[in-house]
């Protein structure tokens, strides 16, 4: 969704000299600095790579959609070797398991007392390959950690190191052998991000860059850049930005007309809302802005409230996105100013 026009231009408010009252000039220079990194193998992809970054600043997990080979998954593995922390990759089947997945508790011969072996999701960044192959129950496993940041196991809480992100990625097309993911999964994922085909320019790109490599892992041309102690930091000072009461305004009205929209059957949560806002937060802080802005609010809402809200079947047999729904209701309420 195009931002909607407004009165006052966005080369102006580029041009307009402000003294930041957050320095986030290492913040913006080390997203910088991770997208040169990316950009060694990924070839395009801005806005993926760019939402996967809002997402890691926000504190939120990230659902990556998209067919088979257009690289989700090196994607979200290469940004995940761009922190310098533990990651692990588990991959979703359908006779996985949740102790597959969270670990188990384990008799010790030797004290005769059990042990818990903690599970693949005990690390930083958590890529999940496949995520809607794995039966309900082993998806269920993941709603304490992803909300909660803990896992309990036989009634003990086990917490998760900062810093904690599920990557998920999942095939839209095929459906044989998967489990489509409940509402309530969906809702714990900041954003869901939609991967399209490259362009023919790119595609030429993809092919000059892996001729050029000659089968060099590219896993080895990346390196971390961003540490947890700075990563810290930055989510810090993302929540100092400043949102102003009438922002704050414009997305609860936005939200909130999801939920009774006449072509929506399931509309926002408030944890939708408050997805919305640190997004936003997010975006204004890597354009090196201390205040949101009503376009960082609309750069949001597609990826937060995609695979939030659900059409009336109706609308969906007459072929309506929920894009279409967002952009009607973006244009129904006026821009603050």
């Amino acid at each position: 969704m195009q931002p909607i026009e407004n009165t006052s231009s966005t080369e102006e408010n580029q041009d307009i000299n402000f003294n930041s009252r957050i320095p986030l000039d290492e913040l913006k220079a080390a997203v910088t600095q991770l997208k040169d990194n990316l950009s060694k193998v990924i070839v395009g992809q801005k806005d993926f790579v760019e939402l996967l970054i809002v997402g890691l600043l926000a504190d939120g997990h990230v659902l990556i959609e998209g067919v088979p080979g257009i690289a989700k998954t090196v994607t979200a593995k290469l940004f995940a070797k761009s922190i310098k922390t533990e990651f692990s990759r588990i991959q979703f089947t359908p006779d996985l398991m949740p102790s597959d997945v969270l670990g188990t508790s384990i008799l010790n011969a030797n004290s005769s007392e059990f042990e818990f072996k903690p599970g693949p999701i005990f690390s930083n960044i958590v890529l999940i390959d496949e995520i809607n192959r794995a039966p309900a129950k082993t998806q269920a496993a993941l709603f304490e950690v992803m909300e909660e940041r803990q896992v309990t196991i036989d009634g003990k809480e086990h917490k998760m190191q900062p810093p904690f992100m599920v990557l998920a990625t999942q095939n839209p097309v095929e459906q044989e052998g998967t489990y489509a993911l409940p509402e309530a999964q969906l809702d714990r994922f900041i954003f869901k991000i939609k991967v399209d085909y490259p362009s023919v320019e790119e595609e030429v790109m993809i092919l000059q860059s892996h001729h050029e490599r000659k089968q060099k892992n590219p896993t080895d041309l990346i390196e971390a850049v961003i540490t947890p102690a700075l990563l810290n930091k930055y989510r810090t000072q993302i929540h100092e930005i400043v949102i102003e009461e009438k922002i704050i305004n414009y997305i609860a009205q936005i939200v909130t007309k999801t939920r009774n929209h006449p072509h929506l059957f399931l509309g926002g949560s408030p944890r939708a809302s408050i997805a919305i806002m640190n997004a936003a937060k997010a975006f204004a802080a890597i354009n090196g802005r201390d205040f949101v802005t009503p376009e960082d609010v609309q750069k949001s809402l597609n990826p937060v409230l995609g695979h939030r809200i659900i059409l009336t079947p109706d609308k969906e047999m007459e072929g309506m996105s929920t894009e279409n729904v967002i952009e009607m209701i973006v244009k129904s309420i006026e821009i603050p100013r």
